[in-house]
């Protein structure tokens, strides 16, 4: 889990963009921050209207209200982000809810990515769900730390997933209606050429931070038409 907004996951942009596109949307929803720390996402994504719910182990919670007071439309929980009681602490879920889970499902075990996929399927329908992930061969390995912390500190990388699993998380839930990459956000020409150039090598493209957005539609509900992925533009 990442205690700042600096270059853990290296797709913040990524992020600001999924969850931007999801608030056009539903101006009144719930922005979940899963495993927050002392992350900043509230004064970069506020639009005026929004809830935010920052969900965090005991200890961090207690540090980021020292530093970060709790406000009107700003909340810490002391929680598992990994666990089941959290989204019971959203208010209002019928204005839409999306959850962001940055720099976390990768050091929970496949049993455990999959039961919180469930649970925010299962009580959020309309909602979404923003997540980074590793290549599947990272995993047992140490995972990412800033700071001063070695690579002996971290702990194991303990899921993976290539971008050909990806299609395979709708199976999770029924629920869960779409299942895209988010882009990373478009900064002219030359980085368009330079990620497509990525993008048709294998090596590369395994390499590179991939952020994926699931969507949850309400029981019964279709599988929804493939729509433009958060953050493109039309044409």
């Amino acid at each position: 889990m990442t205690d700042t907004d600096g270059p853990a996951t290296g797709s913040a942009d990524c992020f600001d963009l999924a969850v931007r596109a999801y608030l056009r949307r539903h101006p009144l929803a719930t922005v979940v921050a899963l495993g927050e720390g002392l992350g900043t996402g509230f004064w970069r994504l506020d639009n005026g209207s929004l809830e935010w719910l920052t969900v965090e182990l005991p200890e961090a919670a207690a540090m980021r209200r020292i530093l970060m007071p709790d406000g009107p439309r700003r909340r810490t929980i002391a929680c598992p982000a990994a666990g089941t009681d959290w989204p019971s602490a959203v208010r209002a879920p019928e204005h839409g809810v999306v959850v962001v889970a940055r720099g976390l499902l990768m050091f929970l075990p496949p049993p455990g990515v999959r039961a919180l996929l469930a649970v925010c399927a299962e009580r959020f329908p309309g909602g979404a769900l923003v997540f980074d992930t590793v290549p599947r061969r990272c995993a047992g390995r140490a995972g990412p730390r800033g700071g001063a912390a070695t690579e002996r500190d971290a702990p194991p990388l303990l899921w993976g997933m290539d971008a050909a699993d990806r299609p395979k998380l709708a199976s999770v839930h029924p629920n869960i209606v779409a299942v895209r990459e988010v882009p990373p956000p478009d900064r002219g020409p030359l980085a368009g050429r330079l990620a497509r150039w990525r993008g048709r090598v294998p090596l590369l493209r395994s390499a590179a931070p991939a952020v994926t957005e699931i969507r949850f539609g309400r029981p019964g509900s279709a599988p929804a038409d493939p729509e433009r992925a958060a953050g493109r533009r039309s044409r």
